[in-house]
Order: structure tokens, then C-alpha cells, then sequence
């Protein structure tokens, strides 16, 4: 990895994006020069492009970066790794038998369609003596054992969130309390570092982290993180209202996540008022959407609160075709996942209504209809990848197909305003992604196509 002090540079011969010029240079972490013909100044690096694709570099526009980095030491418990009760079974014995006995068994990306539903009954059979947490692969759900359980303090809590059984008795299902879960167990140092080296590897320059219920102190970590250089990338944190506004290198505050469940939907009024709420505070809003229910409700909320620029629909799941008019002429931004459809195809096939498919993660209609859109990995829940997200998004079937350049695209917003392109040009933040072919030569988009990543005017990546 190669970081020179001066974050200065020259690209030479490139096929840049949205431009007809071929070199671009950078200094003190801005563009300073694009043109033709540029010479190399005296101590100046160069990279010579030989015609590869330079973008204003990709931004994971949904992501959850904690989450990511812990999943390093996760037991990978759901498909395509595992499948069925026997695979599960094995996996869980296997984990056990390395990993001491006063650590935490966590796994990850568990689905029903594996060995069915989980509760702590269930993980005790397989697990009776150590701590087990298990969550589910849409990241709503986490299952202890009855071991964990007792170190977690699940049994004495209230919270609504702590699924209980007829008698009481806490089923080990905590819905949504992830945050509350991750103060309660020690889970060790996250390596933020590995993490950003690899996304830097596959021309990543910047993430939105889209974690729900962040506190103040999380987001105050963060960026403190972020300024001491424990990743490389810029974040851009989703947070709520009462987040003051912190000036840290590399890092901006979002909007305001909201999460919505079909079975604990909240009343339009209240809805509102959350929304409102953000909205005095400067903050759009970005509700998680998967179910037409939701997308109804946000619409309900967001045509009485009124709509902010910035605020955005996340997923977008199922996404019904007379909705499609209230999305452009809100100019509400979709940020979405192409590469669903891809890896949970079984799950859809087995549980969406057929006369809901035409719904189901809607790309290509929804910008032939003018709605702005944007995409995200939602990494550790989906693939990390984004050339994954891009070329699913490049191999859908009519109509939800696009272009490769529209793909690409789908990276290149602007933090604040996913949908909004973000350019190469003089005065603009030097984050560069360069491949190594040119746009007419790419067949199959893959991350081995990346030759070279910029970040704030450092290389910081190099094939």
C-alpha cells in the first residue's frame, strides 16, 4: 500500500468518467487540473492509465461497518454455506470445539429455511454449557441460549423487544436490540483497518453507515476513529436528531434511520411526528422500507410532515407500481440492494406472491420512471462487493436490467444525495477510482478490475 506524504498525483491516459479529457491531477487532497497532455511536475507520482475507466470513486451508499468488521469472527450459519439441520447442527459442533469455553459462539446468517425456526430451547440441545447468539440474515433478530441469556441479563429485562413465551419465560428472541445486545457482550476490538483495505482494494473510497440506533457515544467513537485513520475510507453516519454536528476529517453526520416492522408498525401521528422531528433538526430521514405496508406508511407521513431534501427510502423491496409518481415527485432517492434478487433467490421464490414479483426490487423501472436511485451492499447482510451488486444489477431481466455505465452510477452519488452524481472536476475532493479497461472493454464487472484507489488525494491502493 503505498500512502505518499505530499497526496499529490497525476493520472495520465484515463477514459474519465463523464468527461472528455484523459488526465487528472490532485493535490492537498483536491483536484487541481483535468485536461489532455498533462505533464508530470518534478517529484510528482504518475500513474499511467493506458485507457482504464477513472470514476470519482465508489461510495457504499448502505452499509454497516461495526456489524461488517465483526463478522470476521462469526460462524457463518445460513445459505449458501450451510444448508439444512444437519449442516447446522455440524457447524455449531465444529465452533464448539474451538473456541474456549468462556467465549461467545456468535453466528451469522441464519435463515428459517436452514433448520427451521430458532429459539434458546433449540440452541441448548446443541450448545448447552456456552454462550450462543445466533443472528438472523435480515439483522432484525438475534436467538440466545439459555447460557447466553443469563450473561446477556435477557430473563430479568422488560424491553419490548424480548420475546416471551405464554408462560413469561424469555424465548431467547430479541428483535431489534442489537445495540442494546453489543453493550451487554464483549465482542473484542473490531479491525476497522482490514475491513477498509479490502473495500480500498475494490475502488471503495466511502461509506454511508446505515447502523440503526446508534448512541451518541457510538457515533463520538466513530469518528474519532475515523479522524485517527482506524479506516481509510470517508463515513458518512446515519444518526439521530439530538446528534450535534461534529467537524472531523473524513466523517459527516446522515440522516435519520427509522426502522419500521409490519407487526409493530407505529401510528400514522407518531410516525409523523418522528419525522418532523428529524426534520427540525436539519436531518433527513431514511426509513427502512421492505413491505408495501411500510412504503404506504412512509408515504402517509412524509406527505404531512413534508418532504426534505435528502430523505430516502431504504431497500425498497417491494415497491408497488402506483407508487412510482409520489417517489419522482418528492424526489425521494431509493437506495437499494440489485444483488438480492441474486443471493436470496430460493427465499423469494419459496415466499413472495407471485402477483407480487413484478414489485420485487424494482432498478430499471423505477429509473425509466425518473425516480432517483442509488445502491448500497447492506454488507454484512448482503455481499461487501460492490462489483457484485454491479454486475447483478447489469444481468437482471427486463425491465429491471441497466446499463453498466447506469451501474457504476449507482456508487458514484454524493454522500448527502445518493442520486446526485458526483464529478471530476477542478476544486472537487481527489476520491478516484481507476480500472484498468475502458468502459467498451469490460465484459464481466469484478473488483479485479480495479488498478488504483485515491482516497482524500492519497493512493492508497495499487494493482
Amino acid at each position: 500500500m503505498n500512502r505518499p506524504g505530499a497526496r499529490r498525483g497525476l493520472i495520465r491516459g484515463a477514459t474519465v468518467f463523464g468527461r472528455s479529457c484523459t488526465d487528472v491531477r490532485w493535490s492537498d487532497g483536491r483536484v487541481t487540473a483535468c485536461g489532455t497532455g498533462l505533464r508530470a511536475e518534478r517529484g510528482e507520482p504518475v500513474i499511467e492509465a493506458g485507457g482504464g475507466w477513472l470514476l470519482p470513486g465508489l461510495h457504499d451508499h448502505h452499509i454497516h461497518l461495526r456489524a461488517l468488521a465483526a463478522r470476521g469472527g462469526s460462524v457463518p450459519l445460513g445459505p449458501p454455506q450451510i444448508r439444512g439441520r444437519e449442516g447446522f447442527e455440524a457447524a455449531i459442533h465444529r465452533a464448539c470445539a474451538r473456541l474456549p469455553l468462556d467465549g461467545w459462539l456468535r453466528g451469522v446468517g441464519y435463515h428459517e429455511s436452514v433448520a427451521g425456526p430458532l429459539d434458546r430451547d433449540v440452541l441448548d440441545r446443541l450448545a448447552p454449557d456456552r454462550a450462543v447468539r445466533v443472528q438472523h440474515r435480515s439483522g432484525a433478530l438475534w436467538v440466545l441460549n439459555s447460557a447466553g441469556c443469563r450473561a446477556a441479563g435477557v430473563d430479568s429485562c422488560s424491553l419490548p423487544g424480548i420475546e416471551r413465551d405464554t408462560s413469561g419465560r424469555a424465548t431467547g428472541r430479541l428483535w431489534r436490540l442489537d445495540s442494546w445486545l453489543g453493550a451487554r457482550v464483549d465482542g473484542g476490538p473490531v479491525d476497522l483497518g482490514t475491513l477498509g483495505a479490502d473495500a480500498a482494494a475494490a475502488g471503495i473510497t466511502g461509506f454511508t453507515d446505515a447502523t440503526p440506533d446508534l448512541t451518541v457515544d457510538a457515533i463520538d467513537t466513530m469518528a474519532t476513529e475515523i479522524t485517527a485513520g482506524a479506516l481509510l475510507q470517508r463515513v458518512h453516519c446515519m444518526a439521530p436528531p439530538q446528534t450535534l454536528h461534529r467537524t472531523a476529517p473524513r466523517f459527516t453526520l446522515g440522516p435519520t434511520k427509522i426502522l419500521l416492522d409490519d407487526t409493530d408498525l407505529p401510528t400514522l401521528p407518531d410516525f409523523t411526528a418522528r419525522i418532523r422531528a428529524a426534520h427540525a433538526a436539519g436531518r433527513p430521514v431514511a426509513v427502512h422500507c421492505v413491505t408495501p405496508v411500510q412504503l404506504v406508511l412512509t408515504i402517509a407521513a412524509i406527505d404531512e410532515a413534508g418532504a426534505l431534501p435528502g430523505d430516502r427510502v431504504e431497500h425498497g423491496a417491494l415497491v408497488p407500481a402506483d407508487t412510482l409518481p409520489w417517489l419522482r415527485r418528492t424526489a425521494i432517492t431509493v437506495v437499494t440492494q440489485p444483488h438480492f434478487p441474486v443471493e436470496r433467490a430460493a427465499q423469494y421464490a419459496a415466499e413472495v406472491d407471485p402477483t407480487d414479483r413484478a414489485d420485487l426490487w424494482r432498478l430499471g423501472s423505477l429509473i425509466a420512471a425518473g425516480v432517483g436511485v442509488a445502491a448500497g451492499t447492506d454488507a454484512p447482510f448482503g455481499d461487501a462487493d460492490p462489483w457484485a451488486v454491479i454486475r447483478a444489477a447489469t444481468e437482471r431481466a427486463e425491465p429491471e436490467r441497466i446499463s453498466l455505465t447506469a451501474a457504476v452510477g449507482l456508487f458514484l452519488g454524493e454522500p448527502k444525495h445518493p442520486a446526485r452524481p458526483r464529478r471530476i472536476t477542478v476544486g472537487a475532493p481527489a476520491y478516484l477510482t481507476l480500472l484498468r479497461l475502458p468502459p467498451q472493454d469490460i465484459t464481466i464487472p469484478n473488483r479485479d478490475l480495479v488498478g488504483a484507489t485515491v482516497i482524500d488525494g492519497d493512493v492508497v491502493f495499487t494493482a
